[in-house]
C-alpha cells in the first residue's frame, strides 16, 4: 500500500499543468497529507528511484519537508568519530615523536664523528656483520676513503666497530619512521579516515620522508668524496647538504606536529581584533626566527664553527672579529667562514630571545585562551634554556653531551611555538 501511494504522489509530481481540479486540490490539501507524504519517503529513502526523485521540487514547492539523508559525495569522507580522530592524531604525534628522536640521534652521530664509518647505502637497508670476516671486510672498505687516510689511521676494528653501529642506528631508525608512518597511512587511506585535505597532507608527508632519506645519504656522500688532500684537510660533509638534511628534518617533523594537533587539541574560532592579529603575527615572527636560527647551526655544526671562539659575550677581545669577512667573495663568508657563521648564530640567537621575550610581555596584557597563554609562557622557559645551553656548549669547547642537548632544545623551542601559533590559527583575518 505504501508503495502504490509513493508510486501516485510520484506521478502527480510529473503532472505538466496543476490546472486540473484533480492537482488543485492535492494542493490544498498538502498540509493534511505530509503523514500520508513523510511515512513512505522517510521509510523507503534507501529505494528511491529516478522516478520518485522527480516528486522533491513538488514537495518543495509546497512546502514540505522531508526526512532523507543522501549519502556524502565521493570525495568527502564522513565525520570521525572522537576515539577516531585521537587515534590518527596519536600515530601523527608518534611519527612526529620519532623524527624528533632521528633529529636527536642524527647529531650524537655527527658529533661522535660517526657519520662516515658506512660507505655505502642500500634503499631497504644493509645487514651488520655477524662474523669476524665480514667485519674485517667492512673495515678495509673504510680505508679506501679519506677519512681513514687523513684522520684515523691509527683508529682500532673495536672503535670502527662502536662508530658503525652509531651510523647503522641512525640509519635504522630513519627507516623505522617510514615503517610506522606508510603502513597505517595505507590503512587509514584505505578505511576512508582520511579527509581529502589530510590525503594531501599525507601525500606531501610520504614524498618528504622518502626525500629526506636520499637527502641523508646525498650528504654523506660529500664526506667520502676524494675533495681532501693535504694533512690539514679534515674530511666531513659539505655544510651546506648539512644544513638541506637538518632543515629538511626539521619540515619533517613540525607539518607531523601541526596535523597532529589538528586531530588532538582542536581550536576554537577566537573573536577578531586588531591586538590579537598583531599578536599573531609576532608569534609567527618567533616560530621563522627559531627554524632560522636552528638552520644558522647546521652552518656551525658543518665548519666546526663552535670551535673557532669559545667566548661571551665577545668573541675574543672584540666585539666584532677583524677576520669576520676575511673571504672573497665577500659573500662566501655567511657560509664558509667559521668567524661568520659563529657570529652570525649568536646574532640571530640572541635577536630570536629577544624577539620570544617581548611575545611573552605582550601576552601578558592580551586576553588570549588559557592553552595559548601556557604555550607563551612555555616558550619563554625553553627560549631561556636554550640560551643558557648554547652559551655553556659555547665556553666548554662543545662537550657532546650540551652540543646534542643545545640541538635538540632547538627542536623543543620550535615546537612550542608552533603549539603556539595552532592555538591562534582560527583568528579571523
Amino acid at each position: 500500500m505504501e508503495m502504490s501511494s509513493f508510486r501516485l504522489i510520484s506521478s502527480f509530481g510529473r503532472v505538466p499543468s496543476l490546472g486540473s481540479t484533480i492537482s488543485k486540490k492535492f494542493i490544498s490539501t498538502g498540509p493534511a497529507i505530509r503523514p500520508f507524504l513523510l511515512g513512505p519517503l522517510s521509510r523507503n529513502a534507501s529505494r528511491l528511484t529516478t522516478k520518485s526523485k522527480l516528486f522533491l521540487p513538488f514537495m518543495k514547492q509546497q512546502g514540505l519537508r522531508h526526512t532523507m539523508t543522501a549519502a556524502p559525495p565521493p570525495n568527502v569522507s564522513m565525520p570521525l568519530s572522537r576515539n577516531m580522530e585521537r587515534l590518527i592524531g596519536g600515530w601523527l604525534a608518534g611519527c612526529a615523536g620519532m623524527c624528533f628522536g632521528a633529529v636527536v640521534l642524527g647529531g650524537v652521530t655527527r658529533l661522535t664523528e660517526s657519520g662516515l664509518s658506512m660507505v655505502h647505502w642500500k634503499l631497504f637497508g644493509e645487514r651488520p656483520p655477524t662474523s669476524m670476516d665480514e667485519w674485517q671486510l667492512e673495515f678495509e672498505r673504510y680505508k679506501q676513503f679519506p677519512e681513514f687516510k687523513i684522520k684515523n689511521k691509527d683508529i682500532t676494528l673495536d672503535e670502527f666497530r662502536w662508530i658503525w653501529y652509531m651510523e647503522y642506528g641512525h640509519r635504522t631508525w630513519g627507516r623505522a619512521i617510514g615503517a610506522v608512518f606508510y603502513i597505517p597511512a595505507a590503512i587509514f587511506w584505505m578505511k576512508g579516515h582520511f579527509s581529502p585535505l589530510m590525503k594531501k597532507r599525507t601525500v606531501f608527508l610520504g614524498g618528504l620522508l622518502a626525500f629526506q632519506g636520499l637527502l641523508g645519504w646525498y650528504m654523506v656522500k660529500s664526506g667520502l668524496e676524494s675533495r681532501f688532500h693535504g694533512e690539514s684537510d679534515v674530511p666531513r660533509v659539505s655544510q651546506y647538504r648539512l644544513a638541506a638534511h637538518l632543515g629538511s628534518a626539521f619540515v619533517l617533523y613540525s607539518y607531523l606536529l601541526w596535523c597532529s594537533l589538528d586531530y588532538l587539541l582542536p581550536v576554537q574560532q577566537l573573536q577578531r581584533s586588531k591586538e590579537l592579529l598583531r599578536f599573531k603575527r609576532l608569534a609567527h615572527m618567533c616560530k621563522g626566527l627559531v627554524f632560522i636560527t636552528a638552520i644558522s647551526g647546521a652552518f656551525v655544526a658543518g665548519l666546526d664553527a663552535g670551535l673557532v671562539y669559545n667566548s661571551f659575550p665577545k668573541m675574543g677581545d672584540k666585539w666584532i672579529p677583524d677576520d669576520v669577512l676575511e673571504y672573497k667573495p665577500t659573500w662566501t663568508n655567511f657560509t664558509e667562514n667559521p668567524t661568520t657563521v659563529q657570529f652570525d648564530h649568536r646574532i640571530l640567537g640572541v635577536t630570536t630571545f629577544s624577539t620570544i621575550m617581548a611575545c611573552w610581555a605582550i601576552s601578558r596584557r592580551l586576553n588570549i585562551p588559557r592553552r595559548a597563554r601556557l604555550a607563551c609562557n612555555v616558550m619563554a622557559i625553553a627560549a631561556l634554556a636554550q640560551v643558557g645551553l648554547g652559551i655553556s656548549t659555547l665556553l666548554t669547547y662543545v662537550p657532546t653531551p650540551l652540543a646534542a642537548s643545545h640541538q635538540s632544545g632547538s627542536l623543543i623551542l620550535l615546537s612550542i611555538a608552533f603549539w603556539l601559533t595552532h592555538e591562534l590559527k582560527r583568528i579571523p583575518k
